[in-house]
């Protein structure tokens, strides 16, 4: 929370008559198009891990996109062991973020080694230079890309993964990203095989609608958020804040998930906790025959854990995450 503290002092001065959009403290996007982000802009190297003992690399899985994948792996594993294998989205409201940001590098680096996995963390084209559904495209083509790697493609896959343990995970957007993902390989009709899906884990996800549901009636004073509007400059093509990518409710195919089991975290203070928690009942209506479950977490705000990682509240939620894997 000290970064967003120190982007808002930074950008105080920034004049708004110079800007056509304004989402301080994470971008701006001037009057002659420009894009100014604020957060998630630094680049980490994959590495060898000392404190947590996890070794990562980058993969690009296209050329033509550019799009790649950071892989991570325990120092620990041995020639022979399997481990489950985590796909995951980052967040960042599909504009902002990147899987070489220190938020999610050494976040992933803690995942991979207190839940003993392998992760794949996706990086996938942003808003507006690449306005959706251009995320989700490069998304499902890093689940194929893990495809082919447990079919030997890739040897950190082939070689260390239990293909029977397969979890998809994201915060935020990258929440949002994974449930549809989800949907896909339900759907996938790929003669060559499909991803067997254990389980999902949404923190905090990045789901809305036109509607006020719950707790937005009290806490919002305008019909139209600051959520609508990044929806719609992140996706021009949209119908709207009811468009089922964005409100889940308006899915008639929401029943068409993978995975046997979803988690689904939400924090008391955050605007979309209603949305996660209406997440859940949604799913249970629609006949999905898989257990899903909501884990709330008072006091905090949206992606508090990333922010503030020494938190015992932080530290609590990852431990949830990692029991939920290593529960099956």
């Amino acid at each position: 929370m000290d970064e967003i503290m120190k982007v808002i002092r930074e950008t105080a001065n920034i004049k708004q008559e110079d800007l056509l959009h304004d989402f301080r403290p994470l971008f701006v996007i001037y009057k002659d198009g420009s894009v100014e982000r604020f957060v998630g802009t630094q680049f980490v190297p994959p590495s060898i891990e000392g404190v947590t003992g996890v070794e990562s690399k980058d993969v690009v899985i296209s050329a033509e996109t550019g799009v790649f994948v950071r892989l991570f792996k325990p120092l620990s594993v041995t020639s022979d062991e399997k481990l489950p294998l985590l796909v995951y989205f980052h967040g960042g409201g599909f504009v902002v973020e990147t899987v070489a940001s220190p938020l999610y590098h050494n976040y992933l680096n803690v995942l991979s080694s207190k839940a003993n996995v392998i992760a794949v963390s996706v990086e996938y084209r942003k808003a507006p230079e690449h306005p959706l559904p251009a995320a989700y495209d490069d998304s499902w083509a890093a689940v194929e890309w893990v495809r082919l790697g447990l079919a030997g493609a890739e040897p950190w896959l082939s070689t260390h993964v239990d293909p029977a343990r397969v979890f998809l995970a994201g915060d935020s957007a990258g929440a949002n990203i994974a449930h549809h993902m989800a949907k896909r390989i339900a759907k996938c009709n790929n003669p060559d095989g499909k991803i067997a899906l254990k389980g999902l884990v949404l923190v905090h996800p990045y789901f809305w609608g036109k509607d006020r549901i719950g707790s937005e009636l009290q806490k919002l004073n305008s019909s139209e958020s600051r959520f609508d509007r990044l929806w719609k400059l992140a996706y021009p093509g949209t119908t709207g804040s009811d468009d089922p990518l964005f409100n889940p409710e308006m899915d008639p195919e929401l029943s068409v998930l993978a995975g046997e089991k979803v988690l689904v975290f939400v924090a008391e203070n955050d605007l979309l906790r209603d949305r996660g928690v209406h997440y859940k009942d949604l799913l249970v209506k629609s006949g999905w025959k898989g257990e899903v479950q909501v884990i709330e977490t008072e006091g905090e705000d949206h992606v508090f854990h990333l922010y503030n990682p020494v938190l015992p509240k932080a530290a609590e939620l990852v431990d949830q995450f990692v029991a939920f894997i290593n529960s099956s």
